[in-house]
C-alpha cells in the first residue's frame, strides 16, 4: 500500500504545484480536484467561492471536516510603469526577497499568460552600489515582462492593466532521497495528502464510523477560506495544513506536526490530544508544536461562527512561504495519522 499511496499522492502534489493558484484566481486548482475526485468516483461540489468539498463516505452520526488549502502566495499587478514594467503589490504574507528573481506568468483578463521576471528596479551589481542593503518593497521591486515593451501604451496593448494576476513559478524538484523541493508546498502537500486519503476510502483501504468531508479551500493565505459553505452536522474538523520547521520546534520534514496553540490561540485539547494519542499507539513520526506566526482555516471556520472542536496538522515544511521543502517520511506519516484517527482515534473522544 506504502509504495503505490505514495506514487499516487507525489503524482498529485506536482500537478497540484504546477496548477497555478494564486490566492484570489484558483479556478484553475478548483478544476482540477473536481476532475480528479470525480475521477476517483466522488460527487464533488464547489461552493460559490470556489472552495471544493467532497464527502467521502456516509457514516452515522456527527461529522468529521478535514480541510486544505489550495490558494497559494503570488502577486497581482498594481500599475503599468511608464518604462512598460509592472508595479506589484502581494497576495498573502512574505518576505519580498523569497521571491526575488524569481520567474513570473501575468495573466490577463482576456486569457493571455504573459512570462517575465520579479526583480529589483535597479537589480545589477555593476551599475547599484546600494543592492545588497536596499530594501526589498513594491516600491523598489518590478515585474519585467519577457517581451519587446519599453512603454505603458506598448505594455497594455498586450492586455495587461491593474489587478491581473501574477503567479510565481513553483520550480518543483523531486530532488534525492525522498525530497521535494517547490513553492507553494504551503499547503498543495497537504492537499495531495487528502487526495490519497480519498483514494484510499474509495478503495476500501480506509473507513470511518462516523461522516467524513473534505474541504479545500481558496481564501486561506487572506484569512477567510473556510469561513462558509460547510456541509452540515459537523462536530469536529481539523484543519491539515503545513507543519513549521524552525530552530525552537520539534517539527521536520520526515515527521506530521500537531499543532497546540498559533497566534490564535490554543487548539481544542480532546480532539488534539485524541491525535496525539493515535500517533502514539501507531507509532508515527510525529511532533508537538506551538506556531506564534500561525493561522488556520479553523480560523477562519470558528470566526464565522461554527461551533466545531478543532484540531491542526501537517507535513514538516521547511523555508515556508519561500522555496519550501518537504520529505515523503512527512506526506507519509500524515496520511498514516489521518487514517488511523478516522479508523480508531476519533473513538477516544467524548461525544
Amino acid at each position: 500500500m506504502k509504495e503505490s499511496t505514495l506514487a499516487y499522492l507525489v503524482s498529485r502534489l506536482r500537478e497540484l504545484a504546477q496548477t497555478p493558484s494564486p490566492t484570489g484566481m484558483t479556478h484553475l486548482a478548483e478544476e482540477y480536484l473536481m476532475k480528479e475526485l470525480a475521477a476517483l468516483g466522488f460527487s464533488p461540489r464547489r461552493s460559490r467561492k470556489g472552495a471544493v468539498f467532497c464527502a467521502l463516505n456516509e457514516g452515522q452520526g456527527e461529522g468529521i471536516l478535514l480541510s486544505a488549502h489550495i490558494d497559494t502566495l503570488g502577486l497581482m499587478v498594481r500599475a503599468v510603469k511608464g518604462n512598460g514594467r509592472l508595479r506589484i503589490t502581494q497576495l498573502g504574507g512574505y518576505p519580498f526577497q523569497y521571491a526575488e528573481q524569481e520567474n513570473v506568468t501575468v495573466f490577463s483578463r482576456e486569457g493571455k499568460q504573459i512570462p517575465g521576471t520579479l526583480r529589483m528596479n535597479q537589480p545589477a551589481v555593476h551599475a547599484n552600489k546600494e543592492l545588497r542593503t536596499q530594501e526589498r518593497s513594491d516600491e523598489s521591486m518590478e515585474v519585467v515582462l519577457d517581451m519587446k515593451v519599453s512603454t505603458r501604451e506598448e505594455t497594455e496593448k498586450l492586455g495587461i492593466s491593474a489587478g491581473d494576476y501574477i503567479a510565481l513559478d513553483p520550480r518543483f524538484v523531486q530532488s534525492g532521497e525522498g525530497f521535494i523541493k517547490s513553492r507553494h508546498m504551503d499547503d498543495k502537500a497537504s492537499a495531495a495528502v487528502l487526495l490519497a486519503l480519498a483514494r484510499a476510502f474509495k478503495e476500501g483501504a480506509a473507513i470511518c464510523a462516523r461522516p467524513v468531508h473534505l474541504l479545500f479551500s481558496n481564501y486561506e493565505e487572506v484569512g477567510h477560506g473556510a469561513a462558509a459553505g460547510h456541509p452540515d452536522n459537523i462536530r469536529d474538523m481539523v484543519a491539515v495544513d503545513m507543519g513549521v520547521v524552525g530552530d525552537d520546534l520539534q517539527t521536520d520534514e520526515f515527521k506530521v506536526s500537531i499543532c497546540a496553540k498559533d497566534s490564535g490561540g490554543p487548539y481544542n485539547r480532546e480532539l488534539t490530544g485524541a491525535l496525539v494519542g493515535t500517533a502514539q499507539k501507531n507509532k508515527l513520526q510525529y511532533a508537538v508544536d506551538i506556531y506564534p506566526y500561525y493561522g488556520s482555516d479553523t480560523s477562519a471556520a470558528l470566526g464565522a461562527g461554527h461551533d466545531y472542536r478543532h484540531a491542526l496538522i501537517g507535513p514538516g515544511v521547511a523555508a515556508s512561504h519561500g522555496y519550501e521543502r518537504v520529505h515523503e517520511e512527512g506526506l507519509w506519516n500524515t496520511f498514516l495519522l489521518l487514517k488511523a484517527f478516522l479508523e480508531e482515534g476519533i473513538k477516544q473522544l467524548s461525544e
